[in-house]
């Protein structure tokens, strides 16, 4: 029967986390949608998308008209007006690196909106830990008053049996006092942190957070190593400056083609009038006209490559650097993630000596009244080490949920 109850009560817990994971989950698909900084950044990208068609059209054609005031004559008759129609055209290719220099330069707004949304994600989750641990510290603090409220009956009934001092009532009434102060101190850090939370999602503050009773327990899915190859493939920082480096070779390319001829493509059409001698007198002229620019001043083309190639270098450093930042931020979030799996175990360990210590001072004090200081002392130190387990557990979610930010997920 009692296997039975235990199954019961695990397939509950388990179903009590699931649903708390769903509901983060809830909460970050709102905080997608909803929030401002995020959509500015979709939309940087959006902006950047349209750059491309633009630079990848030719250039408007030319139309020009003339009128002689004064005709010129010609042997055909007087020439009374002109209209000419010119198309410039770019050296071959140079319009498909116009577009690739621009859609690299998009894919690189698209990550600077995709590590956005990660880091979007990562304060959420950690402001969510962060009001479970308050919410949980929240009702430590009321089952220990609780607790204190016992002791003190407890105390009352010794005084009055003449087998304890009236100090012991005095020491509770101050322990109370303390820990008053400290669920006043909670309760207001819940309200700021509510609002820091909704703020993220965009929400009315009014609204309503659920928090699980007890938070998940899950470990980091990869390895330390892992964790490091990840970072150099998958950190949307990283990704947003390699499309800024093909952005940049495509522009040096570029820079090489508008050091070669553009090509001019016309038509030239005159209206002549009937007043001429020649058989052909009143027949309008037509004529084909085909022209290049000569980019003479090779030395403006030069500085433009160097140019290009000189912030290639620069983004190839920021790069590296990056990397290096990134493993060094990783190994601090690593060694937090390590330290909260070791702190959940001590402080499990703690409490429950704490709880076993309480019991016998309350046995011995229910029958001499004896080591009242030291059951307060014990109850002081149960509710720090309660309070320090689910820190711990708060930590531990949060520095998973830094690294898979760093990774990129």
């Amino acid at each position: 029967m009692n296997i039975r109850i235990n199954i019961i009560i695990v397939l509950m817990l388990i179903s009590s986390v699931l649903s708390a994971q769903d509901m983060l989950n809830k909460y970050l698909e709102t905080a997608a949608k909803n929030n401002p900084a995020l959509k500015a950044k979709f939309n940087s990208y959006n902006a950047a998308l349209e750059k491309i068609p633009q630079v990848g059209g030719l250039t408007d054609p030319q139309l020009s008209f003339g009128y002689f005031i004064m005709p010129v004559e010609t042997k055909n008759g007087p020439q009374q007006l002109k209209v000419s129609l010119a198309q410039m055209f770019p050296w071959f290719g140079t319009l498909d690196t116009k577009e690739d220099v621009f859609v690299s330069a998009a894919k690189a707004k698209y990550e600077e909106f995709e590590e956005a949304k990660s880091s979007l994600f990562f304060d959420v989750k950690s402001s969510y830990y962060n009001l479970y641990f308050i919410r949980k510290g929240i009702n430590i603090t009321l089952d220990n008053i609780r607790i204190l409220e016992s002791f003190k009956q407890l105390a009352l009934i010794k005084i009055e049996a003449g087998s304890a001092s009236g100090v012991d009532e005095l020491r509770v009434e101050m322990e109370l006092a303390d820990l008053e102060n400290s669920l006043a101190f909670l309760r207001d850090k819940w309200n700021i942190n509510s609002v820091k939370f909704n703020n993220l999602l965009n929400v009315d503050n009014s609204i309503e957070i659920i928090i699980p009773d007890q938070l998940w327990t899950v470990d980091l899915k990869y390895s330390r190593q892992a964790v490091i190859d990840s970072l150099t493939v998958n950190n949307h920082q990283l990704k947003s400056l390699d499309f800024l480096f093909q952005s940049l070779d495509s522009n040096k390319k570029l820079a090489k083609k508008n050091g070669k001829p553009n090509i001019l493509v016309g038509i030239d059409y005159s209206a002549i009038g009937k007043s001429g001698i020649s058989p052909d007198a009143g027949k309008d002229a037509l004529m084909l006209k085909v022209g290049v620019t000569i980019p003479l001043y090779r030395k403006k083309y030069s500085a433009m490559v160097n140019e290009v190639v000189f912030r290639q270098q620069a983004v190839g450093n920021k790069k590296l650097d990056k990397i290096n930042v990134l493993e060094t931020i990783f190994e601090k979030a690593y060694s937090q993630y390590i330290d909260a799996n070791r702190r959940i175990e001590l402080y499990k360990k703690q409490s429950s000596l704490a709880k076993r210590a309480i019991k016998i001072l309350e046995s011995e004090y229910a029958s001499n009244g004896k080591n009242f200081e030291e059951i307060l002392r014990m109850e002081k130190s149960m509710l720090k080490f309660s309070l320090l387990l689910e820190k711990a557990y708060s930590d531990k979610q949060a520095s998973i949920a830094f690294i898979n930010y760093l990774m990129g997920y």
